[in-house]
């Protein structure tokens, strides 16, 4: 993208048209993986990537997370018994590959609108003891009723192995296509998300799921990023949270996900103009 950028009135009113998204590295990823992957999740509302972090980048994230890890859950929905890290990019870079995987952007291409949105970035680590989470979806605090499409997708990466007795986040596969029911809560209902350190499991926002109890002994360290169509508000306030050093840090899909983008013709503008000339 150019770093000149000019006013709304220069551009006839339409920023977008002049300035068009860069594309993502999503594009690096074979189109035919691309499209099983999101072919599994329009019909089963998700889908397990696997072995998509090595070793090295596992072992950075646990380095670099772990002393953040100072405070537990404030209500039943964030767990008691689990600790939770939130605005993560202003505190480590070491997520910054798990934001914008070339792998999960390739399906997000396909299946948000141009410049969609990072809607949250969270560290969530499950220590023993916890109880099932709650079942929700990610994107049902949206006012608009089902069925219809997601209008959110996320992420939740194994940074330890996910297994039957960990925490392993447990979903409904298909319940992406319900309208107004309710799941049920007891355990026959959910069905765990099992997968080897260093993978995630993609779904969608209207998708059914939960994070598992942890009746082992040993916690389970996560983390879920989040994403949204351009023209919803975010669940994290990016525009607040994020410092100013820490936009000009990040690559170029985090900082368009960031909200440094315009959605056609002119949403997101600052003062008249396109966002990056903050930077």
């Amino acid at each position: 993208m150019s770093t000149e950028v000019s006013s709304v009135t220069d551009l006839a009113g339409d920023i977008a048209g002049t300035y068009r998204r860069t594309e993502s590295s999503g594009r690096s990823v074979d189109p035919a993986v691309a499209d099983a992957d999101l072919a599994a999740v329009l019909r089963d509302g998700y889908v397990i990537l696997t072995d998509l972090l090595t070793p090295r980048e596992l072992a950075e994230i646990r380095a670099e997370v772990g002393p953040l890890l100072d405070h537990r859950g404030r209500n039943d929905f964030e767990g008691h018994t689990t600790q939770r890290i939130y605005s993560v990019l202003n505190k480590t870079r070491s997520c910054d590959r798990i934001a914008a995987h070339p792998r999960v952007l390739a399906i997000l291409d396909r299946l948000l609108m141009p410049n969609y949105l990072l809607s949250m970035l969270q560290v969530i680590n499950i220590l023993p003891g916890e109880t099932p989470q709650m079942l929700h979806t990610d994107d049902g605090f949206y006012p608009i009723p089902r069925p219809r499409a997601a209008l959110s997708a996320a992420t939740i990466w194994a940074i330890d192995e996910f297994t039957t007795t960990n925490g392993a986040t447990e979903i409904i596969p298909g319940s992406h296509e319900w309208g107004s029911e309710l799941p049920e809560n007891d355990s026959a209902a959910r069905t765990p998300v099992l997968m080897p350190a260093g993978s995630c499991v993609f779904f969608l926002g209207t998708l059914w799921h939960g994070g598992g109890a942890n009746t082992s002994e040993t916690p389970r360290l996560a983390l879920t990023a989040q994403y949204c169509e351009p023209w919803l508000r975010t669940q994290e306030n990016f525009n607040l949270s994020t410092a100013r050093e820490v936009a000009r840090e990040v690559d170029e899909d985090i900082l368009r996900m960031l909200g440094f983008s315009i959605h056609p013709p002119f949403v997101g503008q600052v003062d008249g103009m396109h966002p990056k000339r903050l930077l």
